[in-house]
């Protein structure tokens, strides 16, 4: 294949979720683990990768090839604390909630308005809070007040859920800044370019 038969509209939406990819881990790899940390562009990436790849099997695969690699590179390299093998303990869970974010981008954006794009970033987050945190709790992570693990009881998921709201505030305001970022530029780059949709 040559670079003349390359779509440009694909590589631009390439380009973005390898820029979500690299923005991920230069905020992840705060070895502190602070809530900030969370205020990365994988939500919106998800979601993103949803609404805009017009073949469905790209919209799942590139952007969890970049949460794959972006994951690896923070285990192995910033958190190696919490690495279970190449990843992290409960990880299947959080590629879940990422699945459900590009299942939502499909179904939910099929136009990029505001009101979509908000709705899109505010549903993301409630996915990933959910399911990711179902995900920590069932896996028999460490409860971050007692540093034993989470009892499974009624007790210990509410524990978990309770934790991680800080962590869902910045999930939030990251899908909603960078989704903005990514849906607005995407929109000027078509214009620019005259992509086919």
């Amino acid at each position: 294949m040559s670079l003349k038969n390359l779509n440009p509209r694909f590589g631009v939406l390439l380009l973005f979720i390898l820029a979500a990819g690299v923005i991920r881990v230069v905020l992840g790899a705060d070895t502190n683990m602070s809530p900030i940390a969370m205020f990365t562009p994988v939500g919106a990436m998800a979601l993103f990768g949803g609404a805009s790849f017009s073949q469905k099997w790209k919209s799942y695969a590139f952007p969890l090839l970049a949460l794959f690699v972006s994951d690896v590179i923070l285990m192995q390299f910033f958190h190696q604390q919490y690495a279970d093998g190449l990843l992290y303990r409960g990880w299947i869970w959080n590629y879940a909630s990422f699945v459900l974010i590009v299942l939502l981008g499909q179904l939910m954006i099929k136009k990029a308005s505001v009101m979509n794009i908000l709705m899109g970033s505010a549903g993301a987050a409630l996915i990933h809070f959910f399911v990711s945190n179902f995900g920590v709790w069932i896996s028999g992570s460490t409860n971050m007040l007692t540093g034993l693990p989470y009892t499974r009881d009624l007790a210990g998921i509410s524990s978990c859920y309770i934790q991680a709201i800080p962590y869902m505030w910045y999930v939030l305001a990251g899908n909603l800044i960078y989704s903005t970022i990514f849906f607005g530029s995407f929109e000027l780059v078509k214009r620019r370019l005259r992509f086919a949709q």
